[in-house]
């Protein structure tokens, strides 16, 4: 096998399947993985997954904890949601577009401790039929749903001079506002100003949600809303719900966003330090599209940086369980669960981040020896279960000839097909991306 196909999987995707067939042109499969129409996760079909019975769910959640007897509609929403993302990433062909998935997931970051009624619903409604389309679209549904006003606290934002401001005397909240400048568009690269962000948070009084309300329960709220004009970064702004509306259209569209989407996009396929050479096409894909996703993942597929081994980047826990449980054909339905709790154990919960800038892609973030040390000792636990595996014959099918001469000679002299196992599944290749 040559090295393009197993780049191809392990940059772009979570690793290849040892019986998945070989591409003869790995570019051209993963540029297929774009195309409208993919499929996501598969939900029971009596899970309360639309916004609506979301809504219902937690009404219903309310009334039982009141009750003193828990919130069980909470913890199935939450755990359904996570296995069956967990499933679809250890099975899916589609590895590159499920990587976008959770790029943008990470992006876009709510915490399930806040929102665990609406986190899943976020990603498969307001990320994923997106991830391939245009930046400001994403922005848009992202910024009207539920999970990320609430996750954010937009959803009580009243503006000072507001009907509703004068009478209750209620202030204005700038976390969305302060999030979307500072993670999910410009950045401080744009330089705007403390009274940039007070005024965008005017701009974004009275978004809110009501249960029931489409799109995404979103309802803007008149009575809440900062009246007259607001200037935003040397733009002025009218009021209503069209002059929010405009401004993040205006923000997605905006170079510094551009450039700061094009960083963090190579950093996370090709390198730590983004080599600026890998930058400026991802960048100019970006601009010269109006923001296309699409466009961006394809000119990250054409970077000669991300078809170069050696593989540098570490894979994070998420990266790195999936990968493992890939490579050895664990059935999704057996490992979904494990799957979860593992990436607890090695500290990256699923929809867990600590804050809204999400989870540290870089390799000094998470090559901490006792995480590694964890990672060995779950791996050691996975090659027991499949002891009976051709450890050099994995090795060839999902490293192919990035698999260094020193893991095959250490694998062949192990005392014990599981400790030959672990072996190749901890070599330092196998960790890479």
């Amino acid at each position: 096998m040559e090295a393009t196909p197993v780049i191809a999987a392990i940059r772009f995707g979570y690793g290849r399947r040892p019986n998945e067939p070989v591409p003869d042109d790995p570019a051209a499969w993963l540029a297929a993985q774009l195309a409208p129409g993919q499929v996501g996760p598969a939900l029971p079909n009596d899970l309360p997954a639309t916004l609506p019975a979301i809504f219902a769910a937690q009404a219903e959640d309310t009334v039982t904890s009141r009750a003193g007897m828990g919130r069980p509609n909470q913890r199935r929403i939450l755990a359904t949601e996570s296995v069956a993302l967990l499933g679809h990433a250890i099975e899916t062909p589609f590895g590159f577009r499920e990587r976008l998935v959770a790029f943008w997931a990470n992006h876009f970051t709510v915490a399930r401790q806040k929102v665990p009624y609406f986190v899943g619903n976020l990603v498969r409604e307001a990320i994923r039929p997106h991830v391939t389309g245009r930046f400001e679209d994403m922005l848009l549904a992202v910024t009207r749903h539920p999970a990320m006003l609430s996750y954010l606290d937009n959803q009580g934002s009243i503006g000072p001079e507001s009907r509703a401001g004068q009478r209750r005397q209620r202030g204005l909240n700038e976390n969305l506002a302060r999030e979307i400048l500072e993670l999910h568009t410009v950045t401080p690269a744009a330089r705007y100003t403390q009274a940039d962000v007070t005024a965008f948070a005017k701009v974004l009084t009275g978004w809110s949600y009501t249960p029931g309300r489409a799109p995404f329960g979103f309802e803007f709220r008149p009575a809440a809303h900062e009246p007259g004009d607001k200037a935003v970064l040397g733009r002025t702004w009218p009021e209503g719900e069209a002059g929010g509306v405009q401004a993040l259209t205006w923000l997605a569209r905006h170079e510094a966003t551009h450039r700061h989407l094009a960083t963090k996009l190579v950093r996370h396929f090709v390198a730590d330090d983004p080599p600026p050479e890998a930058v400026r096409p991802v960048f100019a894909a970006l601009r010269d599209s109006g923001g296309n996703l699409g466009a961006a993942a394809r000119a990250l597929i054409a970077l000669p940086a991300a078809w170069s081994p050696p593989l540098t980047k570490l894979r994070t826990p998420t990266d790195y369980v999936l990968a493992v449980l890939r490579a050895v054909e664990a059935p999704a339905d057996q490992s979904e669960r494990m799957a979860m709790g593992t990436l607890n154990y090695l500290g990256q919960p699923l929809w867990g981040a600590r804050a809204p800038i999400g989870w540290p892609d870089v390799a000094t973030d998470w090559a901490v020896p006792e995480t590694m040390l964890r990672r060995v000792e779950w791996a050691n636990g996975v090659s027991a279960r499949g002891a009976g595996r051709d450890a050099a014959g994995l090795a060839e099918a999902v490293l192919g000839p990035l698999v260094r001469p020193e893991t095959l000679r250490a694998s062949a002299r192990a005392g014990s097909a599981r400790e030959a196992l672990t072996i190749v599944l901890t070599s330092p290749e196998f960790h890479r991306r």
